[in-house]
Protein backbone atom coordinates (compact mmCIF):
# COMPACT_ATOMS: atom_id res chain seq x y z
CA UNK A 1 0.00 0.00 0.00
CA UNK A 2 1.56 3.40 -1.08
CA UNK A 3 1.03 6.59 0.17
CA UNK A 4 -1.82 6.92 -2.16
CA UNK A 5 -3.68 4.43 -0.42
CA UNK A 6 -3.33 5.69 3.01
CA UNK A 7 -4.62 8.87 2.04
CA UNK A 8 -7.75 7.21 0.65
CA UNK A 9 -7.94 4.74 3.87
CA UNK A 10 -6.95 7.77 6.27
CA UNK A 11 -10.66 8.21 7.06
CA UNK A 12 -11.95 4.76 6.46
CA UNK A 13 -9.68 3.17 9.29
CA UNK A 14 -6.92 4.49 11.66
CA UNK A 15 -5.17 2.09 14.27
CA UNK A 16 -3.38 3.27 16.98
CA UNK A 17 -0.65 1.75 19.49
CA UNK A 18 -0.08 4.03 22.91
CA UNK A 19 1.09 3.89 26.05
CA UNK A 20 -0.69 5.13 29.03
CA UNK A 21 2.43 5.28 31.40
CA UNK A 22 4.54 7.65 28.94
CA UNK A 23 3.69 10.97 28.11
CA UNK A 24 2.02 12.02 30.97
CA UNK A 25 3.72 15.46 31.35
CA UNK A 26 2.47 18.86 29.61
CA UNK A 27 4.93 18.85 26.44
CA UNK A 28 5.40 15.22 26.02
CA UNK A 29 2.28 13.91 25.12
CA UNK A 30 3.85 12.78 21.92
CA UNK A 31 5.79 10.07 23.53
CA UNK A 32 2.84 8.00 24.73
CA UNK A 33 2.25 7.06 20.74
CA UNK A 34 4.20 3.85 19.82
CA UNK A 35 2.33 3.39 16.64
CA UNK A 36 -0.25 5.48 14.39
CA UNK A 37 -1.67 4.38 10.91
CA UNK A 38 -1.66 6.03 8.49
CA UNK A 39 1.29 7.63 9.45
CA UNK A 40 1.17 10.52 7.22
CA UNK A 41 -1.25 12.46 9.29
CA UNK A 42 -0.66 15.20 10.66
CA UNK A 43 0.98 14.97 14.46
CA UNK A 44 -2.18 16.88 15.48
CA UNK A 45 -4.39 14.61 13.96
CA UNK A 46 -2.68 11.92 15.49
CA UNK A 47 -2.59 13.59 19.25
CA UNK A 48 -6.48 14.26 18.96
CA UNK A 49 -7.29 10.32 18.24
CA UNK A 50 -5.18 9.17 21.19
CA UNK A 51 -5.98 11.68 23.41
CA UNK A 52 -9.71 10.99 22.65
CA UNK A 53 -9.19 7.67 22.99
CA UNK A 54 -7.17 7.71 26.55
CA UNK A 55 -9.85 10.12 27.70
CA UNK A 56 -12.83 7.48 26.87
CA UNK A 57 -10.56 4.86 28.35
CA UNK A 58 -9.65 6.90 31.97
CA UNK A 59 -13.62 7.72 32.22
CA UNK A 60 -14.60 4.28 31.75
CA UNK A 61 -12.78 2.81 34.01
CA UNK A 62 -14.18 4.78 36.92
CA UNK A 63 -17.03 2.47 36.65
CA UNK A 64 -15.89 -0.58 35.38
CA UNK A 65 -12.14 -0.68 36.60
CA UNK A 66 -11.05 -4.50 35.45
CA UNK A 67 -13.10 -3.78 32.03
CA UNK A 68 -12.56 -0.64 30.96
CA UNK A 69 -14.33 0.10 27.53
CA UNK A 70 -14.25 -2.15 24.30
CA UNK A 71 -16.21 -0.21 21.66
CA UNK A 72 -17.76 3.06 21.52
CA UNK A 73 -20.38 4.09 18.78
CA UNK A 74 -20.10 7.48 17.71
CA UNK A 75 -22.74 9.12 14.68
CA UNK A 76 -20.26 8.43 11.61
CA UNK A 77 -16.90 6.19 13.43
CA UNK A 78 -16.95 3.10 15.36
CA UNK A 79 -14.12 3.03 18.30
CA UNK A 80 -12.71 -0.26 19.08
CA UNK A 81 -10.37 -0.26 22.15
CA UNK A 82 -8.44 -3.74 22.74
CA UNK A 83 -5.70 -3.84 26.48
CA UNK A 84 -2.93 -5.56 24.86
CA UNK A 85 -0.71 -5.48 27.72
CA UNK A 86 -1.19 -3.06 31.12
CA UNK A 87 -1.76 0.32 30.28
CA UNK A 88 -0.39 -0.21 26.57
CA UNK A 89 -3.28 0.46 24.21
CA UNK A 90 -4.38 -0.56 20.45
CA UNK A 91 -7.24 1.55 18.83
CA UNK A 92 -9.20 1.02 15.90
CA UNK A 93 -11.42 4.08 14.46
CA UNK A 94 -13.48 3.16 11.41
CA UNK A 95 -16.01 4.91 9.09
CA UNK A 96 -19.26 3.78 9.63
CA UNK A 97 -21.15 2.61 5.92
CA UNK A 98 -24.22 2.55 4.97
CA UNK A 99 -23.79 -0.72 3.07
CA UNK A 100 -21.83 -3.08 5.57
CA UNK A 101 -22.33 -3.80 9.23
CA UNK A 102 -19.10 -3.77 11.05
CA UNK A 103 -18.81 -7.28 12.98
CA UNK A 104 -17.06 -5.28 15.73
CA UNK A 105 -16.33 -8.27 18.04
CA UNK A 106 -13.72 -9.38 14.72
CA UNK A 107 -12.84 -5.91 14.67
CA UNK A 108 -11.03 -6.16 18.81
CA UNK A 109 -9.68 -9.84 17.39
CA UNK A 110 -7.89 -8.62 14.50
CA UNK A 111 -6.27 -6.26 17.34
CA UNK A 112 -5.20 -8.76 19.58
CA UNK A 113 -4.34 -11.37 16.36
CA UNK A 114 -1.81 -8.59 15.54
CA UNK A 115 -0.68 -8.08 19.32
CA UNK A 116 0.04 -12.15 19.88
CA UNK A 117 1.89 -12.25 16.57
CA UNK A 118 3.84 -9.54 17.60
CA UNK A 119 4.79 -11.49 20.81
CA UNK A 120 5.28 -14.55 19.25
CA UNK A 121 8.12 -13.03 17.40
CA UNK A 122 9.56 -10.17 19.53
CA UNK A 123 8.20 -10.72 22.71
CA UNK A 124 5.90 -8.00 24.40
CA UNK A 125 5.99 -4.67 23.68
CA UNK A 126 6.71 -3.23 27.71
CA UNK A 127 9.93 -5.36 27.39
CA UNK A 128 11.12 -3.64 24.67
CA UNK A 129 10.12 -0.30 26.34
CA UNK A 130 11.98 -1.36 29.41
CA UNK A 131 15.04 -2.29 27.16
CA UNK A 132 15.10 0.87 25.37
CA UNK A 133 13.46 3.91 27.25
CA UNK A 134 13.72 6.40 24.63
CA UNK A 135 10.73 4.17 22.47
CA UNK A 136 12.75 3.72 19.41
CA UNK A 137 13.14 0.21 19.51
CA UNK A 138 9.60 -0.64 19.90
CA UNK A 139 7.90 1.96 17.73
CA UNK A 140 10.51 0.67 15.12
CA UNK A 141 9.24 -3.15 15.90
CA UNK A 142 5.92 -2.11 15.96
CA UNK A 143 5.95 0.16 12.94
CA UNK A 144 7.03 -2.92 10.34
CA UNK A 145 5.52 -5.86 12.36
CA UNK A 146 1.71 -3.30 11.84
CA UNK A 147 2.59 -1.97 8.38
CA UNK A 148 3.75 -5.86 6.73
CA UNK A 149 0.62 -7.12 8.61
CA UNK A 150 -1.89 -4.55 6.50
CA UNK A 151 -0.05 -4.50 3.38
CA UNK A 152 0.78 -8.36 3.21
CA UNK A 153 -3.18 -9.01 2.60
CA UNK A 154 -3.77 -8.84 -1.18
CA UNK A 155 -7.26 -9.15 -3.00
CA UNK A 156 -7.42 -12.60 -4.46
CA UNK A 157 -10.60 -14.68 -5.86
CA UNK A 158 -12.35 -16.61 -3.58
CA UNK A 159 -10.76 -20.08 -3.96
CA UNK A 160 -7.44 -18.49 -2.87
CA UNK A 161 -7.78 -17.21 0.83
CA UNK A 162 -5.74 -18.97 2.65
CA UNK A 163 -5.66 -15.78 4.67
CA UNK A 164 -7.92 -13.12 5.73
CA UNK A 165 -8.57 -10.21 3.80
CA UNK A 166 -7.33 -6.51 4.28
CA UNK A 167 -7.10 -4.63 1.10
CA UNK A 168 -8.77 -4.14 -2.16
CA UNK A 169 -7.48 -1.49 -4.49
CA UNK A 170 -7.12 1.39 -2.62
CA UNK A 171 -9.56 0.57 0.35
CA UNK A 172 -8.87 -1.85 3.55
CA UNK A 173 -11.01 -4.46 4.21
CA UNK A 174 -12.54 -5.14 7.33
CA UNK A 175 -14.82 -7.76 8.81
CA UNK A 176 -18.24 -7.16 7.96
CA UNK A 177 -21.33 -9.72 8.40
CA UNK A 178 -21.84 -8.81 4.25
CA UNK A 179 -19.13 -10.39 3.02
CA UNK A 180 -16.93 -11.84 6.04
CA UNK A 181 -17.14 -15.15 7.95
CA UNK A 182 -14.51 -15.73 9.58
CA UNK A 183 -13.41 -15.82 13.19
CA UNK A 184 -10.05 -14.96 14.03
CA UNK A 185 -8.36 -16.69 17.06
CA UNK A 186 -9.78 -19.76 15.98
CA UNK A 187 -8.84 -22.82 14.49
CA UNK A 188 -10.55 -24.83 11.42
CA UNK A 189 -9.89 -28.94 12.04
CA UNK A 190 -9.33 -31.47 9.68
CA UNK A 191 -12.27 -34.54 10.54
CA UNK A 192 -9.79 -37.36 10.24
CA UNK A 193 -10.79 -40.94 11.04
CA UNK A 194 -9.49 -43.65 13.33
CA UNK A 195 -6.97 -45.03 11.23
CA UNK A 196 -5.77 -41.82 9.75
CA UNK A 197 -5.79 -40.98 13.51
CA UNK A 198 -3.62 -43.83 14.33
CA UNK A 199 -1.26 -43.04 11.71
CA UNK A 200 -0.65 -39.19 12.66
CA UNK A 201 -0.30 -40.13 16.04
CA UNK A 202 2.31 -42.62 15.48
CA UNK A 203 4.35 -39.94 13.39
CA UNK A 204 4.17 -36.92 16.25
CA UNK A 205 5.97 -40.16 18.51
CA UNK A 206 8.48 -40.47 15.83
CA UNK A 207 8.83 -36.86 15.66
CA UNK A 208 9.44 -36.53 19.08
CA UNK A 209 12.33 -39.42 19.08
CA UNK A 210 14.05 -37.70 16.51
CA UNK A 211 14.66 -34.76 19.81
CA UNK A 212 15.73 -37.32 21.78
CA UNK A 213 15.04 -36.59 25.79
CA UNK A 214 14.67 -32.67 24.48
CA UNK A 215 10.84 -31.91 25.33
CA UNK A 216 9.89 -30.42 21.81
CA UNK A 217 6.03 -29.93 20.57
CA UNK A 218 4.82 -30.72 17.12
CA UNK A 219 1.88 -28.55 14.85
CA UNK A 220 0.35 -30.81 11.68
CA UNK A 221 -1.74 -29.38 9.41
CA UNK A 222 -2.85 -30.61 5.89
CA UNK A 223 -4.14 -28.18 3.61
CA UNK A 224 -4.84 -24.81 5.68
CA UNK A 225 -6.18 -27.10 8.45
CA UNK A 226 -5.24 -28.22 11.76
CA UNK A 227 -4.75 -32.33 11.90
CA UNK A 228 -2.61 -32.38 15.48
CA UNK A 229 -0.66 -30.35 18.01
CA UNK A 230 0.76 -31.32 21.52
CA UNK A 231 0.70 -27.15 21.80
CA UNK A 232 -1.21 -25.08 24.42
CA UNK A 233 -4.49 -23.95 22.78
CA UNK A 234 -3.08 -20.27 22.88
CA UNK A 235 0.29 -21.04 21.28
CA UNK A 236 -1.56 -23.48 19.05
CA UNK A 237 -3.74 -20.55 17.65
CA UNK A 238 -0.94 -18.26 17.03
CA UNK A 239 1.25 -20.61 15.56
CA UNK A 240 -1.48 -22.26 13.13
CA UNK A 241 -2.48 -18.41 12.19
CA UNK A 242 0.81 -17.78 11.12
CA UNK A 243 1.00 -21.20 9.30
CA UNK A 244 -1.69 -19.99 7.24
CA UNK A 245 -0.61 -17.16 6.91
CA UNK A 246 3.07 -18.16 5.23
CA UNK A 247 4.08 -21.50 5.82
CA UNK A 248 1.03 -23.53 3.90
CA UNK A 249 1.19 -25.14 0.37
CA UNK A 250 -1.25 -22.25 -0.64
CA UNK A 251 0.34 -19.75 1.15
CA UNK A 252 3.81 -20.91 -0.48
CA UNK A 253 2.41 -20.98 -4.10
CA UNK A 254 0.36 -17.40 -3.76
CA UNK A 255 3.77 -16.08 -2.35
CA UNK A 256 6.00 -17.61 -5.14
CA UNK A 257 3.27 -16.19 -7.99
CA UNK A 258 3.33 -12.61 -6.12
CA UNK A 259 6.90 -11.60 -6.05
CA UNK A 260 6.06 -8.28 -7.58
CA UNK A 261 3.32 -7.26 -5.02
CA UNK A 262 6.02 -7.99 -2.13
CA UNK A 263 8.51 -5.34 -3.48
CA UNK A 264 5.61 -3.16 -3.92
CA UNK A 265 4.57 -3.27 -0.32
CA UNK A 266 8.43 -3.24 0.71
CA UNK A 267 8.70 -0.04 -1.19
CA UNK A 268 5.18 1.33 0.30
CA UNK A 269 6.34 0.58 3.95
CA UNK A 270 9.84 2.62 3.28
CA UNK A 271 7.65 5.60 1.29
CA UNK A 272 5.12 5.81 4.25
CA UNK A 273 8.32 5.96 6.15
CA UNK A 274 9.76 8.94 4.46
CA UNK A 275 6.48 10.65 4.60
CA UNK A 276 6.45 10.76 8.90
CA UNK A 277 9.82 12.95 8.44
CA UNK A 278 7.00 15.74 6.45
CA UNK A 279 6.01 16.51 9.47
CA UNK A 280 9.12 17.84 10.98
CA UNK A 281 10.53 19.97 13.42
CA UNK A 282 10.85 19.91 17.50
CA UNK A 283 7.51 17.80 18.09
CA UNK A 284 8.56 15.74 15.30
CA UNK A 285 11.92 15.04 17.16
CA UNK A 286 10.34 14.33 20.36
CA UNK A 287 7.93 11.72 18.71
CA UNK A 288 11.39 9.60 17.19
CA UNK A 289 13.57 10.46 20.08
CA UNK A 290 16.04 12.04 18.05
CA UNK A 291 17.37 14.96 17.08
CA UNK A 292 18.54 14.40 13.49
CA UNK A 293 16.24 11.65 12.10
CA UNK A 294 13.50 9.08 12.60
CA UNK A 295 14.64 5.60 14.07
CA UNK A 296 13.08 3.96 12.11
CA UNK A 297 15.10 5.41 8.89
CA UNK A 298 18.17 4.92 11.25
CA UNK A 299 16.89 1.67 11.45
CA UNK A 300 19.70 0.65 14.49
CA UNK A 301 18.10 -2.11 15.75
CA UNK A 302 18.33 -5.46 14.74
CA UNK A 303 15.01 -6.43 13.02
CA UNK A 304 12.67 -9.66 11.80
CA UNK A 305 10.24 -8.98 9.62
CA UNK A 306 8.21 -12.31 9.54
CA UNK A 307 4.76 -11.62 7.72
CA UNK A 308 7.26 -10.42 4.92
CA UNK A 309 5.75 -11.47 1.80
CA UNK A 310 7.97 -14.74 -0.62
CA UNK A 311 10.43 -14.79 1.89
CA UNK A 312 10.04 -18.80 2.36
CA UNK A 313 10.37 -21.34 0.50
CA UNK A 314 10.71 -25.28 0.30
CA UNK A 315 14.19 -26.34 0.00
CA UNK A 316 14.93 -29.64 -2.01
CA UNK A 317 14.52 -31.61 1.38
CA UNK A 318 11.22 -30.76 1.88
CA UNK A 319 12.06 -28.44 4.66
CA UNK A 320 10.89 -24.57 4.52
CA UNK A 321 13.68 -22.41 4.69
CA UNK A 322 13.73 -18.53 5.16
CA UNK A 323 16.48 -15.79 5.31
CA UNK A 324 14.27 -13.40 7.84
CA UNK A 325 15.91 -14.46 10.04
CA UNK A 326 19.20 -13.74 8.76
CA UNK A 327 22.22 -16.22 7.89
CA UNK A 328 25.42 -17.51 9.63
CA UNK A 329 28.11 -15.17 8.65
CA UNK A 330 30.63 -18.21 8.15
CA UNK A 331 28.50 -20.33 6.46
CA UNK A 332 25.77 -18.09 4.73
CA UNK A 333 23.42 -20.93 5.96
CA UNK A 334 19.70 -18.68 7.17
CA UNK A 335 19.65 -18.55 10.59
CA UNK A 336 16.94 -21.20 11.55
CA UNK A 337 13.86 -19.48 12.67
CA UNK A 338 12.78 -18.73 16.43
CA UNK A 339 9.15 -17.59 18.23
CA UNK A 340 8.27 -17.66 21.61
CA UNK A 341 5.28 -20.07 23.33
CA UNK A 342 3.00 -17.57 25.29
CA UNK A 343 2.67 -20.49 27.79
CA UNK A 344 6.05 -21.65 28.81
CA UNK A 345 7.62 -18.10 27.82
CA UNK A 346 10.64 -20.19 25.87
CA UNK A 347 12.28 -19.59 22.56
CA UNK A 348 11.98 -22.37 20.79
CA UNK A 349 13.16 -23.00 17.23
CA UNK A 350 10.81 -23.87 13.90
CA UNK A 351 11.28 -26.77 11.78
CA UNK A 352 8.61 -26.83 8.84
CA UNK A 353 8.88 -29.96 6.74
CA UNK A 354 6.34 -30.36 4.05
CA UNK A 355 5.06 -32.86 1.99
CA UNK A 356 2.51 -31.97 -0.86
CA UNK A 357 -0.68 -30.96 1.61
CA UNK A 358 0.82 -31.74 4.76
CA UNK A 359 2.98 -29.62 6.78
CA UNK A 360 4.75 -30.38 9.93
CA UNK A 361 5.80 -27.83 12.37
CA UNK A 362 8.17 -29.14 14.81
CA UNK A 363 9.35 -26.55 17.50
CA UNK A 364 12.47 -27.24 20.11
CA UNK A 365 13.80 -25.09 22.57
CA UNK A 366 16.69 -22.65 21.85
CA UNK A 367 18.36 -23.83 24.96
CA UNK A 368 19.02 -27.49 23.80
CA UNK A 369 20.25 -27.42 20.53
CA UNK A 370 23.98 -26.40 19.53
CA UNK A 371 23.17 -23.34 16.79
CA UNK A 372 22.59 -24.40 13.47
CA UNK A 373 25.02 -27.35 13.70
CA UNK A 374 22.44 -28.90 15.72
CA UNK A 375 19.84 -28.10 13.92
CA UNK A 376 21.26 -29.57 10.93
CA UNK A 377 22.02 -33.10 12.87
CA UNK A 378 18.06 -33.01 14.02
CA UNK A 379 16.96 -32.43 10.24
CA UNK A 380 19.03 -35.10 9.46
CA UNK A 381 17.40 -37.47 11.78
CA UNK A 382 13.88 -36.31 10.50
CA UNK A 383 14.97 -37.72 7.20
CA UNK A 384 16.27 -40.44 8.07
CA UNK A 385 13.12 -41.82 10.36
CA UNK A 386 10.11 -39.45 9.75
CA UNK A 387 10.25 -38.77 6.02
CA UNK A 388 8.34 -42.15 5.45
CA UNK A 389 5.91 -42.13 7.65
CA UNK A 390 5.24 -37.96 6.91
CA UNK A 391 4.64 -39.72 2.89
CA UNK A 392 1.89 -42.09 4.29
CA UNK A 393 0.38 -39.66 6.56
CA UNK A 394 0.08 -37.25 3.96
CA UNK A 395 -1.63 -40.17 1.13
CA UNK A 396 -3.68 -41.25 3.85
CA UNK A 397 -5.49 -37.68 4.82
CA UNK A 398 -5.59 -37.00 1.05
CA UNK A 399 -7.77 -39.89 0.14
CA UNK A 400 -9.94 -39.06 3.22
CA UNK A 401 -10.59 -35.05 2.19
CA UNK A 402 -13.66 -34.24 0.42
CA UNK A 403 -11.90 -30.72 -0.97
CA UNK A 404 -12.22 -27.51 -0.28
CA UNK A 405 -16.35 -27.54 -0.09
CA UNK A 406 -16.39 -30.75 1.91
CA UNK A 407 -18.13 -28.80 4.85
CA UNK A 408 -20.25 -26.52 2.35
CA UNK A 409 -24.48 -26.77 3.71
CA UNK A 410 -26.24 -26.03 0.37
CA UNK A 411 -27.88 -23.14 0.32
CA UNK A 412 -26.33 -21.20 3.58
CA UNK A 413 -23.94 -19.21 4.61
CA UNK A 414 -23.10 -19.91 8.82
CA UNK A 415 -20.05 -19.42 11.39
CA UNK A 416 -20.06 -22.13 13.79
CA UNK A 417 -17.81 -20.99 16.62
CA UNK A 418 -16.82 -23.29 19.93
CA UNK A 419 -15.02 -20.30 22.04
CA UNK A 420 -14.09 -22.88 25.05
CA UNK A 421 -12.06 -24.85 22.07
CA UNK A 422 -11.13 -22.23 20.17
CA UNK A 423 -12.08 -23.96 16.95
CA UNK A 424 -14.53 -22.04 14.08
CA UNK A 425 -16.32 -24.01 10.81
CA UNK A 426 -17.61 -21.11 8.33
CA UNK A 427 -18.76 -21.72 4.67
CA UNK A 428 -16.27 -22.19 2.07
CA UNK A 429 -15.10 -18.64 1.27
CA UNK A 430 -15.76 -19.58 -2.39
CA UNK A 431 -19.48 -20.10 -1.48
CA UNK A 432 -20.30 -17.04 0.65
CA UNK A 433 -20.80 -14.43 -2.12
CA UNK A 434 -23.02 -16.99 -4.15
CA UNK A 435 -25.12 -17.97 -1.41
CA UNK A 436 -28.64 -16.19 -2.22
CA UNK A 437 -30.11 -17.48 1.36
CA UNK A 438 -28.43 -15.50 4.11
CA UNK A 439 -28.31 -17.94 7.76
CA UNK A 440 -25.89 -16.82 10.44
CA UNK A 441 -25.02 -19.02 13.02
CA UNK A 442 -22.75 -17.81 15.83
CA UNK A 443 -22.25 -20.09 19.60
CA UNK A 444 -20.00 -19.54 21.80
Amino acid sequence: MGVASEKDASEAMKLCVFDLRRGQTEGQELDKILFFYPADLPLSTQLSVIGLSEGLVTFTRIFSPEAPCEVIEAERHSHVFYEAEPDIWMVMVVEKESEAIWRVDALRRVLKEVHTLFVMFHGSARALVDRDPSGGLVRTHLYYFIMDFLSAFEKRSPLEYCCWDFSIGTKLQLPNFRDSLKERGTLQMLTVGREAAIEVQSLVAVLESCAGDTLCYSLTMFQDLLVSTNLSPIDTVNLFTYAVLRLTPLALSHGASSWSHSRKADTACNTSTGALLLNSGPAAEQYYNSSDASPLLRHNYPLVRPLQHSKWSKGKDGFLTTDIWGRDVNSLVPTCPTIWLRQTEEKMYILAYQHRGLTVILLIPVSSVSGEQGIAMLKQQILENASLKMLKVEERLSRGWGGENAYHVSGYRYLLVDGDRYISRASPPGKVTTLTKVSNFYFS
